[in-house]
């Protein structure tokens, strides 16, 4: 619907999920493009704060809004929000009260205030005025650049509104280049889950497991099942068998305990600037702080710079329960026409260099990346010349090439790939949007 330009960037569901990504041009200029339809609609302005342009950048996070019923029963539940819009196909998950720890698909809604959800299967009881609840429908988080002034706001699908979040703490100009990135699970996907064999107010013991020390340190553990069932908390600290949690558990646990391992999904991070400098954004809190690394990054993230957190390498290496590596590494090329690559490993809070095969291609102003289990999709700037990082193999090799001249080449990540499934089939498809232009290009990847 609009012609690319500097800080553009789209937005899309890494989950799959959702079946649409949102284009953001502007602070007015926001569209959502449907993959099933094949077209494109405009959305609210979002009335942010700042400057629109170089360093604008954003994410989507899975988590909607929340809140407590005020009726319900074994299949439905009426809630204190006025959603605008189907949600049906995506999750219900009950935090408290009757039915707590029950995941569902939604199967129906109404529109308007004190909308109504019919969900699938049945709750595992009657749904009252004392279930609280989260609808994992999404929101779009947009980070606006600005010399002097920045913005922070979501926008909520299911609501259709937008919401204004804190920028203290954050620097007030922010340019060059920006990613924003979350560090969330597949809702059906955690790494690790089980029962119990004890615990406490502040521990979640299974005396079965092996893991190897800290390596849980800034995942989140949430109860399922049991004892203290919708309970969430970020992980601390592990032993080979023992889990410790930030904060004590409001039930304090025992072997009835069901728990799941996923992303910590209260955190976002903030990239760019033209510095090393990273900022971390609790979304519970509505408060931004800055990463102080163990090891520091050895160089700044620059324009053409990337970040992408990787949690579904396929690889067994990567899902090996006693010496995880999906969900704690943030993968990001520096950009600024160098081929460097580092990670922000989270447990250890420290930054490391990468050396992959062949390291000789460059990527500057322009270039996109995008994260699809084992690879990282690349773009480089406007040359129409395709990459793909295999993430588990260090190596980069060619994808593809856009044989469709681009325009200026400008800064703002403009590619993403999507997943079209029928059955037990997949075709996955990378979607680009040209620079300094309106075209809209998919390829199909092909994983031989």
């Amino acid at each position: 619907p609009v012609s690319t330009a500097a800080g553009g960037f789209a937005i899309t569901d890494p989950s799959g999920e959702d079946k649409a990504v949102v284009y953001i041009g502007g602070a007015s200029a926001i569209y959502r493009y449907d993959h099933f339809q094949d077209a494109w609609q405009q959305l609210p302005n979002s009335g942010i704060a700042g400057t629109f342009g170089a360093g604008s950048c954003g994410t989507f996070h899975h988590s909607g809004p929340s809140g407590t019923a005020t009726a319900g029963t074994s299949t439905t539940f009426t809630t204190n929000l006025t959603i605008n819009r189907s949600i049906a196909g995506y999750k219900l998950r009950i935090t408290g009260g009757s039915c707590a720890g029950d995941e569902r698909t939604i199967v129906s809604n109404t529109y308007g205030a004190n909308s109504v959800i019919t969900v699938t299967p049945a709750f595992s009881g009657t749904a009252d005025a004392t279930t609280t609840y989260l609808l994992l429908t999404g929101r779009y988080w947009f980070f606006n650049a600005g010399a002097g002034a920045v913005g922070f706001s979501y926008y909520d699908r299911a609501l259709n509104t937008w919401t204004a979040r804190s920028v203290t703490n954050l620097p007030t100009t922010f340019g060059t280049e920006g990613r924003l990135c979350q560090t969330y699970s597949k809702c059906s996907e955690p790494f690790a889950s089980g029962t119990a064999t004890g615990g406490s107010s502040t521990t979640v013991v299974n005396s079965a497991k092996t893991w190897t020390a800290s390596q849980w340190v800034g995942y989140q553990v949430r109860i399922t099942s049991g004892t203290g069932v919708g309970q969430t908390r970020v992980i601390s600290a592990n032993t080979p068998t023992t889990i410790t949690v930030s904060s004590a558990w409001t039930t304090a646990l025992d072997s009835s305990s069901g728990y799941v391992i996923e992303g910590n999904e209260d955190a976002l991070y903030l990239l760019g600037n033209n510095a090393v400098t990273m900022y971390k954004y609790s979304i519970s809190g509505n408060s931004w702080s800055t990463v102080s690394p163990a090891v520091a990054r050895a160089g700044a993230f620059a324009v053409g710079g990337g970040a992408n957190w990787v949690s579904s390498v396929k690889d067994a290496s990567w899902n090996n329960e006693s010496s995880i590596l999906n969900g704690r590494r943030i993968y990001s090329f520096r950009g600024g026409g160098s081929a460097i690559l580092d990670y922000y490993d989270i447990p250890s809070n420290s930054w490391v260099a990468v050396t992959y095969t062949p390291q000789v291609d460059t990527f500057n102003t322009g270039s996109c990346y995008d994260c699809d289990d084992d690879f990282i999709m690349i773009s480089k700037e406007n040359t129409g010349r395709l990459f793909r990082y295999i993430i588990p193999e260090n190596r980069l090799i060619p994808f593809s090439t856009l044989v469709y001249p681009n325009g200026t080449a400008i800064v703002g990540d403009k590619m993403w790939t999507k997943a079209y499934i029928d059955g037990s089939t997949t075709i996955k498809w990378v979607y680009y949007l040209m620079h300094t232009g309106a075209l809209l290009f998919r390829c199909m990847m092909i994983d031989s």
